[in-house]
């Protein structure tokens, strides 16, 4: 093992730190999270913070711009934990709800069995590559639904599909949507939302993204969710159109713009908007940019109006 590849006590780290120019002036405080924060979980704040060291010719040998400390780092990443959870306290609204939408519209329009119909799906193949994580999971879940219907409906491979709703994750439920056949069946559930069915499912997969970080405790400050571009709408709803950042289509914002939309729809007066609003206030300018928040985001209608509705 190499040198650089030996692991270091707090101690070190904090000299290391301090070497390479990060101001620490409480050492002891820092001492304390360094014991419960791993060292490179923290590197992920601070990285956008780094230079090329003066005068080292090593590529792995970096610094700090002037003025960085320890303390504004920390406060970073405490920012980002409070992000996560108020993410995930949207989400969880809009998972429940769009298990309901999927389950109630495909029932009512085809069936009880409507998932395991097959012509209601594009791609064979991968609808029965679902069909079958789908019966897995429903033989091992030892909820109290599942118990019962295995116990009172033997003869089913699966449940229905509003049992079979509450099994899937929010990814695979997005998965679930995006391979419906036909436009009619996917509309009828985005109109729940007041979106365009291609709206939805696009942005169903970047937030199963987000969602995915949030639940492993994942950054989404700073995030680059560049692997794939998520539709924005272009003429309705007005006022979601109005909001978005069209030069940042890369970063967390747009995400929010919809997830505040959608979840007024299904929670009017919420105050969500208004908590993201109190989160954001402890952001820099600059915090803000790096998660593609324009400028006068604070003064567009379309937040003024959730706020309003929520007397804040």
């Amino acid at each position: 093992m190499t040198d650089a590849k030996l692991p270091l006590t707090v101690d070190q780290q904090i000299d290391l730190l301090i070497r390479r120019g990060m101001a620490v002036s409480d050492r002891i405080q820092a001492s304390h999270w360094l014991r419960h924060i791993n060292y490179y979980r923290l590197r992920a704040y601070w990285l956008p913070f780094e230079q090329p060291a003066v005068g080292q010719a090593q590529p792995q040998e970096h610094g700090f711009r002037a003025g960085v400390s320890f303390e504004q780092v920390l406060s970073i990443y405490e920012f980002d934990r409070a992000l996560r959870l108020l993410l995930l306290d949207a989400i969880d609204w809009l998972e429940t709800s769009l298990r309901t939408q999927w389950a109630h519209q495909m029932a009512l329009r085809h069936g009880a069995q409507a998932h395991e119909q097959i012509a209601l799906h594009q791609d064979r193949a991968r609808h029965e590559r679902r069909l079958h994580l789908l019966r897995e999971e429903y033989l091992r879940s030892d909820e109290t639904f599942a118990l019962h219907h295995r116990l009172r409906y033997p003869e089913l491979a699966t449940p229905p599909i509003w049992v079979s709703s509450e099994l899937l994750t929010l990814g695979q439920l997005s998965r679930w949507i995006a391979d419906l056949r036909h436009a009619a069946d996917r509309q009828a559930i985005a109109r729940a939302y007041d979106l365009d069915e291609v709206l939805l499912i696009s942005f169903l997969y970047r937030l199963s993204l987000v969602r995915n970080l949030c639940a492993h405790h994942g950054r989404v400050w700073n995030r680059e969710f560049s692997t794939t571009r998520m539709k924005l709408p272009r003429h309705k709803p007005r006022q979601v159109v109005e909001a978005i950042n069209l030069q940042r289509p890369d970063r967390l914002y747009n995400a929010l713009v919809l997830l505040a939309h959608v979840l007024h729809r299904i929670v009017p007066c919420h105050d969500w908007p208004r908590r993201l609003r109190d989160l954001m206030a402890q952001a820099t300018p600059v915090m803000a940019d790096s998660m593609g928040f324009p400028r006068d985001w604070s003064n567009l209608q379309f937040w003024s109006d959730l706020w309003s509705d929520v007397g804040a």
